[in-house]
């Protein structure tokens, strides 16, 4: 059985070091609290980050030199700081804050077509692996399977009725 999750939002808040990073930077959104601090340690224990920072966090933030600053040093960063470089989408003052806010963005996408969530996620992941010709034409024939779901139709129609549409699950 294929689950599918439109989009994947985590809360940082606290120490995400080592494994915590590595999980969060397979997430779409990413909130933190005010007081977290981040940092890829591994340098610190021998070894280089194996699950996936040192491939993910460039794509990520895009500044290569701060990237390698904190991963070669270790060094703890605060939130503020992942904000400016990219890393996380958005900072709160606390914990529960930064969880209403998870559940806010959460509840604006679940109102969208979950195709369209769905589609919107995998083609900006195509386009950030591959060249612009491959992510244009698989935006083609990706978007020509969408459109045979009812989701366009429920759309436009509740545009016309000014009504919020509903859309099909997965």
């Amino acid at each position: 059985m294929l689950i599918m999750f439109p989009a994947v939002i985590c809360v940082l808040h606290g120490y995400a070091f080592g494994l915590a990073l590595d999980i969060s930077t397979c997430v779409d959104i990413r909130i933190s609290s005010a007081d977290a601090k981040f940092a890829v340690k591994e340098v610190d224990i021998g070894l280089a980050a194996d699950i996936g920072t040192l491939s993910r966090l460039p794509k990520i933030v895009g500044n290569f030199g701060w990237i390698k600053e904190v991963a070669l040093s270790a060094r703890v960063f605060g939130a503020e700081e992942a904000l400016k470089v990219g890393f996380v989408n958005y900072v709160e003052d606390t914990k529960e804050k930064a969880l209403e806010k998870a559940f806010d963005i959460a509840r604006l996408l679940a109102e969208k077509s979950p195709v369209a969530v769905q589609g919107t996620k995998e083609l900006l992941n195509h386009a950030r692996d591959n060249k612009l010709a491959d992510s244009l034409r698989y935006t083609g024939v990706w978007n020509s399977a969408a459109i045979q779901t009812s989701d366009v139709e429920r759309a436009i129609l509740s545009g016309l009725q000014k009504r919020k549409p509903t859309f099909e699950k997965l």
